[in-house]
Formats: C-alpha cells, sequence, structure tokens
C-alpha cells in the first residue's frame, strides 16, 4: 500500500513539475510550487524523514512561498515569452541521463541487506545509549550523530523566519512621515 501511495505522490510531483514549467502566470506558479514542495513533504514522510519532512514543509512551502509572493508584488504577474536555447535543454539532458546512469547502481531501496541496515542501524540500536547516554535512539541520532545536519536546518529555517519578518516588517513601517512642524522637530 505504502509503494503505491508513493507511487502516487510520484506522479502527483511530476504533474505539478509540468504545470510549473507550462505556467506563464507568476501567481498560479507560485502556488504550484507550495503544492510541489508539500506534496514533496508528505513523500518525505512516506519515506520515514519526518525531519527533512518538516523542514520542506516549514521552508519549502511556507516561507518560500511567502518570499516568491512578496518578490510578486514588486514585479509583474505575467512571465516575459522565453528564449528558447537548445544548449541549455541539452546540458539539462545529459545530466538527467547521468543522474538515471547512477541510480542504477544503488542498491533496491528498502533492502535488509543495504549498507545502512547492514552497519548503520544495527550500531545506532545497539551501542546509542552507551555512547550518548540518551536512551531514546531518534534522539540520539538527530542530537548527537546527525547534530550538524539538525543544526544546519535550523539554522535555515530560523535564518528564512527572520528574513520574512524582516521583510514584513519594513512594508508594514512605511515611507518615514514628515515633520509636522516647518521647523524640523
Amino acid at each position: 500500500m505504502a509503494q503505491l501511495i508513493g507511487m502516487l505522490l510520484l506522479g502527483f510531483l511530476a504533474i505539478t513539475a509540468v504545470a510549473v514549467v507550462r505556467g506563464r502566470n507568476l501567481v498560479a506558479v507560485v502556488m504550484l510550487f507550495s503544492i510541489y514542495s508539500l506534496v514533496s513533504a508528505a513523500l518525505f514522510m512516506l519515506l520515514d524523514a519526518p525531519d527533512v519532512a518538516f523542514t520542506e514543509a516549514a521552508v519549502g512551502a511556507g516561507i518560500s512561498t511567502i518570499l516568491m509572493l512578496a518578490a510578486l508584488a514588486l514585479t509583474g504577474r505575467e512571465e516575459k515569452p522565453p528564449a528558447r536555447n537548445l544548449l541549455a535543454l541539452l546540458l539539462v539532458g545529459v545530466t538527467g541521463a547521468a543522474l538515471a546512469y547512477g541510480i542504477t547502481d544503488l542498491p533496491p531501496f528498502g533492502a535488509a541487506d543495504n549498507p545502512a541496515n547492514v552497519h548503520v542501524v544495527p550500531r545506532y540500536l545497539g551501542e546509542s545509549a552507551q555512547e550518548i547516554g540518551v536512551p531514546n535512539v531518534v534522539s540520539a541520532v538527530l542530537a548527537s550523530y546527525r547534530g550538524y545536519d539538525t543544526l544546519g536546518e535550523t539554522v535555515v529555517i530560523f535564518t528564512a523566519g527572520l528574513g520574512v519578518l524582516l521583510l514584513i516588517g519594513r512594508w508594514r513601517r512605511g515611507p518615514p512621515s514628515p515633520p509636522r512642524n516647518g521647523d524640523g522637530q
């Protein structure tokens, strides 16, 4: 059942990506980007990566959408007709083919004999309580083994939130009001 849901989510991601590329109304494109991020977050949850899902939902669907809508408030709503660049299309095609070729060398998804399941998971489950002193394995992994990664995600979310607050605060203040009397006080 999880594989069917995963395939449906991947299909919806592909449809949304095509709609983003084909769209000319930039507000609609921003909303489609937000939908893409939310579906990506759902896919990450399905893949048992709640920390990545939360970051994608907060940064991708939340803060990025606000920033893009703020940028659209300062620009136009319609995209100019794009220039066709065959070199760029060729470069994207070669990169996509290289990535597709690289996928063939990966171990099967979820297989019990994958290196992560054979080496990393048993060590985390068996030795994390003694090494770190935290009985909860998830907390031990997020706070210690992947501490820099978690810190980086937290910094990204904090920085994005701070940027949005600064942008919104600047708009609310408006232009400075002129002095009330002629002597500048």
